[in-house]
């Protein structure tokens, strides 16, 4: 084994996490979660700021 043998594993390694992340995002079973989760930061917080910042 050579290092262009080496240098391909690693691309087909890194190809494969690829389309794994994508798959996990873009799955239909995580679509409604990610809709929620895509408004979290418009939801107004239900305690006072103690966060120091003053309106």
């Amino acid at each position: 084994m050579d290092i262009n043998d080496l240098r391909s594993l690693m691309t087909l390694a890194a190809f494969a996490a690829f389309v794994g992340i994508v798959w996990w995002a873009y799955a239909p079973s995580r679509r409604a979660r990610f809709e929620r989760d895509a408004l979290l930061p418009f939801e107004e917080a239900d305690a006072p700021n103690h966060g120091g910042a003053r309106k």
